[in-house]
């Protein structure tokens, strides 16, 4: 069983169970139809970081530790804000990595906790929608994690 699926499990309300099972089942649902997507988490310092594989996996997507092997390179850190990674990415970025070439470039705010099984759900949504725009849309961006242009 995925620490996903016992965190739903754990809740005490049988119709949060139910809502967050189906949320996670439409996502699952979808990326059975599409392609698996390399991504690459990196800290504010630029080195890689494999804490979110599981909830990557689960989003679609398979994890690299080499950002130049990375479609998107996401980057989030224990604290950080979105702002404080904004004013810290620009100097990280690498021109010859495919991520910032096509402006796949995303900021995820310190904003989960992941022991708890909403926002453990709303994490992979946002990955989801973060790696295969056009398929998913749940509303978070803007809030919880942004798209960073160059």
């Amino acid at each position: 069983m995925s620490v996903l699926n016992e965190l739903i499990i754990a809740e005490n309300s049988a119709a949060l169970q139910e809502e967050l099972q189906e949320r996670l089942d439409i996502v699952e649902h979808k990326i059975k139809f599409i392609d698996k997507v390399p991504i690459c988490f990196l800290n504010s310092e630029g080195n890689p970081d494999v804490a979110l594989t599981s909830f990557a996996e689960v989003s679609g997507a398979v994890l690299t530790t080499q950002p130049g092997e990375a479609v998107y390179v996401i980057f989030k850190e224990s604290g950080k804000s979105l702002d404080d990674l904004m004013r810290t990415v620009p100097t990280l970025l690498d021109n010859a990595w495919p991520a910032v070439k096509f402006n796949r470039i995303c900021l995820i705010a310190d904003d989960y906790q992941l022991s708890k099984a909403e926002d453990a759900v709303a994490l992979v949504e946002d990955l989801a929608e973060m790696t295969h725009p056009g398929h998913f849309i749940f509303g978070y961006e803007g809030d919880k994690w942004i798209r960073f242009n160059l």
